[in-house]
């Protein structure tokens, strides 16, 4: 066919799909580029997706050495020797990973492990890389031969460009990715979520397999043309079509029965037989349709992951925790909630939070109605989790992102900080998570005597500069969530008046100094649902803080 056709099993390709028509792309500018890149403008064209990616990966900025295809040609007779390439072992970094055959012929596969163990020899710092063996089998039908190939993928991984994210390399930087997707699919995928905690007993145990479904998975057609747009865009890419193809697995599955007694070998199903309900250019459409968080958001929140892991010591693979199995039956004791709704909740929390264990912090049965014990109970202990039952046996709460001694920053004042992680929810007479929660009526307070006088106008939120950098919400001002700079940090508001713990379009939940009485505002519904009734006497209130189940 042409000069990068050395590995490839033209039997196995669609040669149907590819044109033959020449085409160059001599285009530089980056949006132009990525227009490209999402039409799959190279993606008929067998040798003109090989000169672009040999294009693209020869801009990638790298360390000033990095290996070459004169280093694979001088090291691979040493390091492969005489054995048969299929007998060749895989490196311990690459975790028994799928090595995908995909198009290739029988010298393509064997060249596979060939580069594996190159790589390996020049790369002593990859601890953790089970995306390699994809990559590598991908760009074979992309290169002349194994040295180019080779340098390619050295290339990439020896990416030095802090901003541009490539291939995750320990198990750190893996493990907190999967984290961050669960996040996302926590917030941009929520019926797939909810189906996930309810068929999976651990739930990051199923996101954990989100790279593998690109890279091992998803077959030739699409894994290509996820790459095509990988090399212009970057790592962002690969969270939008692992997000995409979760959403039409729930769209596809949606009231089936699982194939299998593990979601976890369904999705792996589905994704490999993909071509029978989506088309590639479906899922990118899919992909990019997704209002995903900018780079930069994406970014804090993988650091916030990464530091959680760091912090608990989880910086090698090990046999997993059950993670959203923390709140243990025999531990847990609650006048408010099951074990069950609990762990219902947990599923809700951010990731890095879901490695605790919940701790009784207050209760109202224990310590009485009192706001001032209420804060001296609470206070030092960020995130915390608000648990209301009222007299009409209905339950709601709230997910809260900051120490409530914040609040002292507006003195005697009602003052509004937290972040946009907060999120309000109600487990009773319906169980349903409202999220982005945002205070946007603090005239709320006017109930109190003296309230309405204290509530401090919205310009005087806080702002991110004053949040200590240990914290590890990265989420550090509502400007991250495109909301009005007036109602940046207006998540949760505290004096000795009230509590106010908002909710979004012009939602809150008031509670009053005696925690005896509260209520909502009176739009405060949901789909016509009211979180709870617009004015209710509490039966119990508590405040749950969260205990790191590693160092105690």
């Amino acid at each position: 066919m042409d000069e990068y056709s050395r590995f490839v099993d033209w039997d196995k390709m669609d040669v149907s799909a590819q044109s033959q028509d020449t085409k160059e792309l001599t285009c530089t500018d980056f949006h132009e580029l990525k227009q490209l890149a999402r039409q799959g403008y190279w993606a008929k064209n067998h040798s003109l997706r090989a000169k672009v990616y040999h294009k693209l990966i020869s801009n990638i900025p790298c360390r000033t050495v990095t290996p070459d295809a004169n280093v694979y040609r001088d090291i691979v007779v040493k390091i492969v020797g005489k054995r048969s390439s299929s007998s060749l072992p895989l490196p311990e970094f690459v975790d028994n990973s799928l090595v995908p055959t995909y198009c290739l012929n029988a010298e393509g596969v064997g060249a596979v492990r060939k580069i594996i163990l190159c790589i390996a020899n020049q790369f002593p710092d990859i601890s953790f890389c089970p995306a390699l063996p994809s990559v590598i089998a991908l760009l074979l039908h992309y290169s002349k031969d194994e040295a180019e190939c080779f340098e390619q993928v050295c290339r990439i991984l020896a990416c030095n460009d802090p901003s541009k994210r490539l291939i995750d390399q320990t198990f750190l930087a893996f493990e907190s990715s999967c984290m961050t997707f669960g996040d996302l699919v926590n917030k941009y995928c929520q019926a797939a979520h909810k189906l996930m905690v309810a068929v999976s007993e651990d739930v990051l145990e199923v996101y954990s397999d989100w790279q593998r479904w690109l890279f091992g998975e998803l077959p030739m057609a699409y894994v290509a043309r996820v790459f095509d747009v990988f090399l212009v865009e970057g790592y962002k890419v690969l969270y939008r079509v692992a997000l995409a193809l979760l959403k039409f697995f729930h769209k596809v599955r949606a009231g089936q029965p699982m194939e299998s007694d593990s979601v976890q070998q369904d999705i792996r199903a589905f994704v490999r037989d993909i071509a029978k309900s989506v088309t590639p250019e479906r899922l990118l459409e899919k992909a990019f349709a997704i209002r995903l968080f900018s780079r930069k958001e994406i970014q804090l929140l993988q650091m916030a992951n990464e530091k959680a892991l760091q912090q608990k010591g989880i910086t090698v693979k090990q046999k997993r925790q059950n993670v959203h199995l923390a709140v243990h039956a025999e531990n847990f004791k609650s006048e408010i909630v099951s074990v069950k709704e609990m762990r219902d909740i947990w599923s809700w929390i951010p990731e890095r939070f879901a490695l605790c264990q919940p701790l009784l912090l207050f209760t109202t049965l224990e310590h009485g109605c009192s706001l001032s014990r209420f804060y001296s109970h609470s206070e030092g202990h960020e995130p915390t989790l608000l648990l209301i039952k009222t007299t009409a046996k209905e339950v709601c709460g709230a997910y809260l992102s900051t120490d409530w001694s914040e609040r002292r920053r507006g003195g005697n004042k009602l003052s509004f900080f937290g972040t946009g992680e907060c999120f309000v929810f109600r487990l009773q007479p319906e169980v349903e998570r409202y999220e982005w929660v945002i205070i946007k009526h603090p005239e709320l307070a006017s109930a109190g005597p003296e309230t309405e006088n204290h509530a401090q106008p919205a310009s005087s939120s806080l702002s991110s500069s004053s949040v200590p950098s240990e914290r590890l919400s990265p989420f550090l001002a509502a400007r991250h969530f495109n909301l009005p700079s007036k109602t940046a940090s207006m998540f949760m508001a505290g004096s000795s008046e009230c509590i106010i713990v908002g909710g979004g379009d012009g939602q809150a939940l008031y509670l009053d100094a005696d925690l005896n009485h509260g209520r909502t505002s009176h739009c405060n519904t949901f789909n016509n649902q009211p979180l709870c009734s617009e004015s209710f006497q509490i039966s119990i209130l508590e405040v749950w803080g969260f205990r790191d189940t590693m160092n105690g």
